[in-house]
């Protein structure tokens, strides 16, 4: 919601040496306001996540680069400036997919961002020069370009909200600042363990994923290999590229999904609770589907509304040479979308032949949201090489739905990112997390969309504020958007 309008404006920033910004015209059409919003980003442009730093109702733009990050402030016009300097985050080096999230609850949001590699293009690296193994420049026994592995890292930041419109730099402080130089390329805040404060995950390329435990006093406790989380089921680490986030099997904790490298299978973690997770890929039917594509965005979603979450995966090779091999692997691939049967098994459904489902490409990022305001999520894909992809969702079906914006009060977030909210309808109770961050080094629409199914009410919705406070409230009316603002129940847009 880059431009305070009740649709949701797209945002591409894989398509070097520009980003572009979209305008949603509320009549299924586009206009670009790149250049009138003046934020074009000529620099190589690497992910882009959305918040309302400031707290003054508009949100915010902070784009990755390898180089200079922007942060876009909203100037509440239709127009951005860039004070990445001026704020203390702009870094410089690769920098991936950040997030934001208020970790400290004073109310405001601050910001993580992971670093990959530190490369330089004048004098890239070569196989078996210096330290540089000459297998780390290799796949399937072919040349190709080298890392990460055998790279060094580029560390990870976390900039502390001064509310004053300037960040600190807390990464040490706070025990996330990646000592190891593992390759960061996906990060997300999100209470695992529901005690209330906002813990971090971070998908690393090639070696093990971080979760940061928030300790409540301004610092994170390492319990990557403890949860669960840093390795698969194999005790194997793997090459993760994305993060999806969602309460899958509905028992109102949140699990997480990771796209990972081709020749491996993306990874269903179940959340046990206590911040403890079982890899259960493959007795969820995930791990065969997803192991001859190379995943990158990804996201739950309930595409049918049916009252389960569903995945969808954006896929695409690195290597423009497999084409080239009998590999039974491509360069470009299809968007995969898996069916939530029972909250324990997913399905493969079948790309209908000139369906969106079936177009092929080499895709990166992915985000999710209800761009027509007609109750179906939709998503678009960011790929390289060429135009966005818009997946509209036109699935028919009788199934109700409820989506809920949810507007922070004076202790929270004004976006609401950390809040949490539960809705019930008979015997069944879902969960959404509103974040931001995850997927692939992509932003998507904050508002919580919740599939009914076939009932015809909702019993109740529980919203849980990133300050702490619990509010319980009835919903008159389904299938339609609804604005909760903390403290003032529901409001009219």
């Amino acid at each position: 919601l880059l431009n305070g309008s009740t649709f949701p404006a797209l945002k591409g920033t894989e398509a070097p040496p520009r980003a572009m910004l979209f305008h949603n015209n509320h009549d299924g059409t586009f206009t670009d306001v790149t250049d009138k919003a003046g934020v074009a980003n000529e620099r190589w442009g690497f992910g882009v996540v959305v918040g309302d730093y400031d707290n003054d109702g508009w949100p915010d733009i902070y784009v990755s680069n390898f180089g200079k990050n922007r942060l876009y402030h909203n100037n509440r016009d239709g127009t951005f400036t860039d004070v990445a300097e001026k704020a203390g985050v702009g870094l410089g080096g690769w920098s991936t997919g950040a997030t934001w999230g208020d970790y400290d609850h004073d109310g405001f949001l601050d910001l993580f961002v992971p670093g990959y590699v530190k490369f330089d293009p004048d004098n890239p690296p070569i196989a078996g020069k210096g330290d540089l193994p000459s297998e780390f420049c290799q796949f399937r026994g072919i040349n190709v370009m080298c890392g990460p592995r055998g790279l060094p890292g580029e560390s990870d930041h976390l900039f502390h909200n001064n509310v004053d419109g300037t960040f600190t730099d807390v990464s040490v402080k706070a025990g996330v600042s990646d000592p190891r130089g593992y390759y960061g390329l996906a990060s997300v805040f999100v209470d695992v363990d529901d005690d209330g404060w906002l813990d971090l995950l971070v998908a690393n390329d090639s070696v093990p994923k971080y979760l940061y435990r928030n300790k409540r006093d301004g610092t994170f406790e390492d319990v990557s290999y403890l949860s669960g989380f840093a390795l698969n089921d194999e005790g194997r680490e793997q090459a993760a590229m994305g993060i999806a986030v969602g309460d899958y099997n509905r028992d109102g904790k949140v699990d997480f999904c990771i796209t990972n490298f081709s020749d491996d299978y993306d990874t269903l973690y179940r959340n046990d609770g206590d911040a403890s997770f079982t890899d259960v890929s493959f007795a969820a039917g995930l791990a065969s589907v997803t192991i001859p594509f190379l995943g990158w965005g990804t996201g739950f979603l309930d595409y049918d509304n049916d009252g389960l979450l569903d995945l969808l995966f954006a896929n695409g090779h690195v290597y423009p040479g497999v084409d080239k091999q009998d590999w039974g692997t491509t360069w470009g691939q299809r968007p995969l979308l898996l069916r939530n049967l029972n909250g324990s098994r997913f399905e493969e459904v079948a790309p209908a032949t000139g369906s969106g489902l079936a177009v092929v490409v080499s895709a990166r990022g992915a985000a999710f949201g209800d761009l027509f305001n007609d109750g179906h999520t939709d998503v678009v894909l960011n790929v390289i090489d060429s135009a966005p992809v818009l997946l509209r969702n036109v699935v028919k079906n009788p199934n109700h739905w409820l989506t809920l914006k949810l507007v922070g009060g004076p202790k929270s977030p004004r976006d609401a990112i950390g809040a949490k909210a539960f809705v019930t309808t008979g015997t069944i109770r879902q969960r959404g997390d509103v974040f931001s961050g995850g997927s692939y080094a992509s932003s998507s629409d904050q508002r919580l969309h919740f599939g009914l199914g076939t009932a015809t009410k909702v019993d109740k919705v529980e919203i849980v504020w990133p300050g702490g406070v619990k509010e319980e409230l009835e919903i008159p009316a389904i299938d339609r958007i609804v604005t909760v603002v903390e403290g003032k129940g529901i409001v009219k847009p």
